[in-house]
């Protein structure tokens, strides 16, 4: 299964609004994260096309305004960043996803599906 882009810090910020809030345009974006950056709307813009560049967003035209989603699942995307922390760290076997239970972002199912994600993925590697 092909990895999700990693996303840098500002992406995966801007990606929790998305996970929490479905479909947003520049402009609700902004307001909710780009303002505490100090971004300008057309920054925010940029930043938003470029992540649809990379796989993470999909923009579509909704009465005139662009409006973007999140492409990649929170799953995904954070099992693929503690995947990379484990190797980086050289940890055999998975981090494991019950270290999350406190998480705002990640409920009861998501922290489910990433330890299955990442058991899944540690018996691949042994497997292989």
């Amino acid at each position: 299964m092909p990895q999700p882009p990693t996303p840098t810090d500002a992406e995966l910020d801007i990606l929790k609004c998305f996970w929490r809030d479905g479909p947003l345009s520049a402009t609700e974006v902004r307001t909710r994260i780009a303002d505490g950056l100090g971004w300008t709307s057309s920054t925010t813009r940029t930043v938003l096309e470029r992540m649809c560049a990379k796989g993470l967003l999909a923009r579509r035209e909704a009465h005139g305004i662009a409006v973007y989603s999140a492409v990649q699942p929170k799953v995904a995307v954070i099992g693929g960043m503690m995947r990379r922390i484990s190797a980086m760290l050289e940890i055999d076997g998975p981090l494991p996803a019950s270290a999350f239970s406190g998480s705002a972002l990640l409920n009861a199912d998501d922290i489910e599906a990433l330890t299955e994600a990442l058991s899944a993925d540690a018996s691949d590697a042994e497997g292989a």
